[in-house]
């Protein structure tokens, strides 16, 4: 069984809370779980203590079982010191689509263009 520490949604419409549980990769979002490690109240400021609550023992516990934390999990459990999250960065993310390369290449060959006739109208009144 393949086990995930992940947030489960809660709260009113629009009023978000999450619980920090264990559960099977399975199981829905919402649904079955195996233990509630803690909490996560997003509405709250972020130097607010009730923002975050975790039980790091627990934690502890099921990341040497196994559990594998979801990316904002392993957030929190990087602030928390008890895990070190590497830094991620995709640099193919930040590179424009196709229809702008397009546009940024007929840009640049229109203006080489310009800057060869700008050119060319330089030296022809200086050769007459």
């Amino acid at each position: 069984m393949a086990l995930k520490i992940r947030l489960a949604r809660g709260g009113a419409k629009k009023r978000p809370f999450y619980r920090i549980v264990i559960a099977d990769t399975r199981s829905p979002r919402d649904g079955r779980f195996i233990e509630k490690i803690g909490t996560f109240n997003p509405l709250l400021p972020k130097d607010h203590k009730e923002r975050m609550v975790l039980d790091l023992e627990r934690a502890k516990h099921w990341l040497s079982v196994g559990a594998l934390p979801t990316d904002r999990v392993e957030r929190f459990l990087d602030a928390a010191g008890l895990l070190k999250r590497p830094a991620k960065a995709n640099p193919v993310k930040a590179k424009p689509k196709a229809k702008a390369q397009e546009r940024l290449a007929a840009a640049a060959a229109a203006a080489e263009e310009a800057k060869a006739a700008a050119e060319a109208a330089a030296e022809a009144p200086a050769e007459a």
